[in-house]
């Protein structure tokens, strides 16, 4: 899916999150639809544009269910300024902590580096070509019209040295193209940033400036070149790169990436519920209802500023999500409820989606300890009764002792692949290890049985 992937149709986006989330059908539609909107809303022409909301989504479903993965393959299919934070970690403005805007101002942190890498790319085969020119002046200097008593030289001794320099820099040229001179050591001078260190004190941290301190500092202390004994591989790359920053405009980089915020930036805020409620009858708490009225502003539209200019969230997609165990999404402020209008619940996950999580998805967990212990010449295999059992445990433990999810998945293999994975390579010189259903129980049914034992090891 390397085309681009900003016109991926609702279907293709649901296909390409089935590889990696298993069932959720109703939560990968809607993310599915709302991200293709984006896409609708710029092809549509005149006033009405603008007009045009995103329909912000709010996930509500009990932990381990998928909630975070859905956001997270979100942001790779999305090809859009992408970021995830946590409700919990926001304070309400005037108090220490991280504000609510440093959302947007993280959002337009990665614009900026996503516009760069992909200007880079496109000027990544000339700034190559320069940084061939520089190696080829290094390791065969260019003739000066005088020589080295400073003596004039005839116009023909000239021709004739700069021909046969030319002739040398032509079969220079063909050997470094091939490589072969990869190996050999050069000198050169490369840009050295002096590192600037400064203690900020008091409640205000850089995040909250808005600035980039490091910037203002390197632009008044003269860049300092140093001088650099390198391969002629890694000062291909060194000087290559320097290039490529010579020729990107930065001001053409930071407008397209405001651009591309306001118009197709995404903000997954994960663990909304751990703001709802929990401060009634008790005053403001600056932790949580703090939190949703600073955030109002944000999901319905204001303007923010950051050290590269002033964007307007407008138009930026946010998708909440929360377990909702404790509190209700009836316990966010009416005003927040609002701004979310999509509500979808994810379903607990069932036995049969569990055998499905175990080996169906691209990074299936099976999968996982199959690679890890193949780096030992050990292959491990799970027979589809073993599999079952597996399964099977996952749902009685969750049902008994505290509904995790699919998590529940990573503490019951851990637990019964503890010794194997201790005993290779020293104790188990078997090329092949087969785990059934026998095994799973020999293993872990006194643990299940024992309700306090499980409480703690599963």
């Amino acid at each position: 899916m390397d085309n681009n992937r900003k016109e991926l149709t609702p279907t293709q986006i649901v296909i390409e999150l089935d590889q990696y989330i298993i069932g959720q059908t109703e939560a990968k539609r809607a993310v599915a639809i709302a991200l293709r909107n984006r896409w609708r809303r710029q092809q549509v022409a005149g006033v009405l544009k603008d007009e045009i909301m995103p329909n912000n989504i709010i996930l509500i479903g009990p932990t381990g269910v998928g909630k975070t993965e859905i956001s997270r393959r979100l942001a790779k299919l999305a090809n859009a300024p992408f970021v995830k934070v946590e409700a919990s970690k926001f304070t309400e403005i005037g108090y220490v902590g991280r504000d609510v805007e440093s959302m947007i101002r993280d959002l337009a942190d990665y614009a900026v580096n996503m516009v760069k890498m992909e200007k880079t790319a496109e000027v990544q085969a000339k700034a190559e070509a320069l940084a061939e020119e520089k190696i080829l002046d290094i390791l065969i200097p260019p003739i000066k019209r005088a020589n080295s008593q400073g003596e004039e030289v005839s116009e023909d001794e000239v021709n004739s040295e700069v021909y046969k320099n030319q002739k040398t820099r032509e079969w220079m040229r063909v050997k470094l193209k091939a490589g072969e001179l990869d190996d050999k050591l050069v000198e050169f001078d490369a840009a050295s940033q002096t590192a600037v260190g400064m203690q900020v004190l008091g409640p205000l941290g850089l995040d909250d400036m808005g600035i980039n301190i490091q910037e203002i500092m390197g632009n008044l202390m003269p860049k300092k070149k140093k001088k650099r004994k390198t391969t002629v591989s890694d000062a291909r790359q060194i000087i290559a790169q320097e290039e490529a920053q010579k020729l990107i405009d930065m001001d053409a980089v930071q407008r397209e990436a405001i651009e591309r915020v306001e118009n197709s930036g995404i903000v997954v805020i994960d663990e909304i519920d751990k703001v709802a409620g929990g401060g009634k009858g008790q005053g403001p708490d600056v932790s949580r209802e703090g939190v949703q009225r600073d955030l109002l502003p944000i999901v319905e539209g204001t303007n923010v500023n950051t050290k590269y200019g002033v964007v307007k969230t407008d138009h930026v997609l946010f998708i909440a999500s929360g377990a909702f165990h404790v509190s209700k999404p009836s316990d966010l402020i009416p005003e927040l409820q609002g701004r979310f209008p999509i509500r979808v619940e994810l379903k607990s996950l069932t036995e049969a989606d569990f055998i499905q999580i175990l080996t169906t998805p691209q990074n299936a967990l099976l999968k996982q300890y199959s690679a890890l212990l193949e780096t030992e010449g050990v292959n491990l295999e799970f027979t589809k009764d073993g599999i079952k059992e597996v399964a099977r445990i996952a749902t009685e433990v969750n049902s008994q002792v505290e509904n995790i999810g699919a998590r529940r998945l990573h503490t019951i293999l851990t637990t019964l692949l503890d010794d194997i994975l201790f005993d290779v390579p020293d104790k188990i010189p078997a090329k092949k290890v087969k785990i059934n259903a026998k095994a799973v129980k020999d293993k872990l049914d006194i643990i299940v049985k024992d309700r306090d034992l499980s409480k703690y090891i599963l």
